[in-house]
C-alpha cells in the first residue's frame, strides 16, 4: 500500500458515514425498513457479530488506520456509551474506536463496532454535532442495516470478513498499489460486487438512520438542531473543498454532496422532537417508546449539553493525527499567527511539544493552564510527562505517584506513567511499571497498548514468561494471530513454565487457534511469518 493510501481513511464497513450516506438519492420518505423476507437476522448470532466486529478492529490496527491514546479512548467511549444508553436499544454494546486520519467520516460495522476519524472530530464545532454523527451510526446497527449488507454479501458468496474490509477497499477509491498481498489482492476482487450494495445500502436506510439519530440524540440530552447544523458544516465542507491532502474534502462527499432537503428534514424532525416532549425531562415512559425503561422514568440526560471535555479532546486530538510531531507544533504556530492561542489549544501544543521531546518548553504553559483549570486530569499528566522528559524525574515520579494512588483503576494514567518508566530500560523501572499495569490487566485484557506496556515492562523486569505472553496478546490484538500463536506455541516450549502459566498459555492457544483458522478461511493470513 502506498504512503498516501495508508493514510487515507477507510470510509466505510459496509454500514455507510453519516457523510457518505448525504446522497441526492437517498429516499427521504423510506422511513422503517420492516423484515419481512429478510434473513438477516438469522444470519449470525450476537456472538459471531461481536468476534467479526473485534476481528475488523484488530484488522483496521494491524493496517495503521487507528489512533490508540488512553485519554481519548475513554473521553470517546464515555460519549458513546451515553449515546447507546439514550438509543432504541440501549442493551446494545457499542464500542467506539478512533482512526487517526483527517478526511472527514464515520462508520459502523457488525458488533455495534463504531470508527470515528480524527478529520470528523476536528471539524465538528462541539460534542453535540459529534453525538449526532454517533445517534446516526448507532441507528444503522440497530436497525440490523450493517446485517442486511452482510446477508447481501453472502449471497454473493463473499467471506464476511472479506466483504467489509472489501468495503473499506471500494470507499477508499483503492488502487492496485493496495493489492501488495494476498488479503488486499482478495480485496481488490471484491470492490466490484460491494459497490452496488454500498450503493442500496446508502438509500434504502439513511432516513430511518436521521429520524433515529436525532431521537437518539434528543434523549442523550444534546440540542437536536445540532444534527442539521453538522449537516450544514459537511454542505460547507463540500463547496469548498480547501485544505492540504490530509484535510481535504473526501472524494465521495463532493459526488455524493449534501443536500438542503435532508437539512430542512433535520430541522423540522427537531422542531417536532421539542414540541412532542418525547424525550424531555418531563416525559414518562408512554412517549418515550423506549419498552426497557419504567413508566415514571426520566430519559433525558440530567444537565444536557457536553462535558466540557471536547475542547481539549479535539486538541489532543490535532496533536497526536499529526503525521509528525513537528508538523503539529508548525500548525499551532501557524494558528497562533491568526490569532491568539485559547486555552485547550495552548494544551494541544504542549502536548507535541512533549512528542517532539521539548517536555521543559511545555512544562511552564501546563502549569499556567492547571492553575485556570484545576483538577483537570489531562493537564495533570501533561505535567508528570513533560517533567519526566525534564530535569526533575523525582518530581515528575512524584506526580505520577500522587494520581495512580488516587485514580489507581484510571487506565490513561496507569499506562501513561507505564510508558515513561519503560523508556527508563532498568529493571528496577520494569518492576515499577508491571506493579501499576498489573492490577488494570483483568478489566482491559482487551486494550493493545495496555498489553503492549506490560510487556516491555515484564521484559526489563526480567520476567521473560509473562513478557512473552503479554506481548503474543498485543499481536493478537493487533490484527496478528497468527504470529500470537507462534509467539504462544514457543513459549510453551520454555523449561522454566509452572502449571499456571502453562495452563494459561494452553487456554489462550486454545481461544486463538480457530480465530486464525477462519481468517485463513477468510482469505487472510500472515504474510510475514508465511515468508519466512
Amino acid at each position: 500500500m502506498t504512503a498516501l493510501a495508508s493514510r487515507r481513511l477507510p470510509a466505510v464497513l459496509l454500514a455507510a458515514s453519516l457523510v457518505l450516506a448525504l446522497a441526492p438519492g437517498a429516499d427521504a420518505q423510506s422511513q422503517s425498513l420492516p423484515d419481512i423476507g429478510s434473513s438477516a437476522s438469522e444470519l449470525l448470532t450476537p456472538a459471531q457479530q461481536q468476534e467479526y466486529g473485534e476481528m475488523t478492529l484488530a484488522q483496521l490496527r494491524n493496517m495503521n488506520y487507528t489512533l490508540d491514546d488512553p485519554l481519548l479512548n475513554d473521553w470517546l467511549q464515555a460519549l458513546g456509551n451515553r449515546m447507546g444508553a439514550a438509543s432504541d436499544k440501549p442493551d446494545q454494546r457499542f464500542t467506539v474506536f478512533l482512526l487517526k486520519d483527517r478526511e472527514i467520516n464515520a462508520f459502523a460495522t457488525l458488533g455495534g463496532y463504531v470508527a470515528v476519524n480524527a478529520g470528523l472530530i476536528l471539524a465538528a464545532e462541539d460534542e453535540g454535532e459529534l453525538a449526532s454523527v454517533l445517534g446516526h451510526e448507532f441507528a444503522h446497527v440497530t436497525q440490523q442495516h450493517v446485517l442486511r449488507s452482510v446477508e447481501a454479501a453472502k449471497k454473493d458468496s463473499l467471506p464476511i470478513l472479506l466483504a467489509m474490509l472489501g468495503a473499506i477497499a471500494v470507499a477508499q477509491g483503492s488502487n492496485s498499489d493496495s493489492a501488495s498481498n494476498g488479503a488486499m489482492a482478495a480485496l481488490v476482487s471484491a470492490q466490484g460486487l460491494m459497490i452496488q450494495r454500498q450503493i442500496n445500502y446508502t438509500r434504502s436506510g439513511e432516513a430511518e438512520a436521521d429520524r433515529l439519530g436525532i431521537r437518539t440524540l434528543y434523549r442523550a440530552g444534546f440540542d437536536p438542531d445540532d444534527m442539521a447544523k453538522m449537516f450544514q458544516r459537511m454542505l460547507a465542507l463540500s463547496r469548498s473543498n480547501q485544505g492540504g491532502e490530509r484535510e481535504r474534502t473526501p472524494d465521495y462527499l463532493l459526488t455524493h454532496p449534501v443536500t438542503t432537503s435532508r437539512i430542512s428534514e433535520a430541522i423540522q424532525r427537531a422542531d417536532q422532537l421539542r414540541a412532542s416532549g418525547i424525550g424531555s425531562v418531563t416525559s414518562t415512559m408512554g412517549n418515550s417508546d423506549n419498552p426497557l425503561l419504567p413508566g415514571n422514568f426520566s430519559i433525558r440526560a440530567s444537565g444536557g449539553g457536553d462535558d466540557g471535555l471536547f475542547p481539549w479532546a479535539q486538541e489532543r486530538l490535532r496533536a497526536l493525527s499529526a503525521d509528525t510531531p513537528t508538523q503539529a507544533i508548525r500548525e499551532y504556530e501557524q494558528m497562533g499567527r491568526a490569532g491568539k492561542l485559547g486555552d485547550a489549544q495552548q494544551y494541544g501544543l504542549a502536548v507535541a511539544q512533549i512528542r517532539a521531546g521539548k517536555g521543559p518548553a511545555a512544562m511552564d504553559d501546563l502549569s499556567q493552564l492547571l492553575a485556570r483549570h484545576p483538577d483537570n486530569l489531562w493537564l495533570e499528566l501533561g505535567i508528570a510527562q513533560a517533567g519526566a522528559h525534564g530535569n526533575d524525574r523525582a518530581a515528575a515520579d512524584a506526580r505520577f505517584d500522587a494520581l495512580v494512588a488516587r485514580l489507581p483503576n484510571n487506565l490513561a494514567v496507569a499506562r501513561t506513567y507505564a510508558s515513561v518508566l519503560n523508556e527508563r530500560g532498568t529493571p528496577a523501572a520494569g518492576r515499577r511499571a508491571q506493579e501499576v499495569l498489573r492490577p488494570l490487566l483483568n478489566a482491559n485484557a482487551d486494550d493493545p497498548g495496555l498489553q503492549a506496556e506490560f510487556a516491555r515492562a515484564s521484559d526489563m523486569a526480567g520476567d521473560a514468561v509473562r513478557a512473552g505472553e503479554a506481548y503474543a496478546e498485543a499481536a493478537y490484538l493487533n490484527g496478528r494471530p497468527e504470529q500470537a500463536l507462534v509467539q504462544l506455541n514457543n513459549l510453551k516450549k520454555r523449561p522454566d513454565l509452572d502449571y499456571y502459566a502453562r495452563a494459561r498459555i494452553d487456554a489462550r492457544i486454545a481461544a486463538i487457534t480457530p480465530v486464525v483458522l477462519e481468517l485463513q478461511r477468510q482469505g487472510i493470513r500472515d504474510e510475514d511469518l508465511h515468508r519466512q
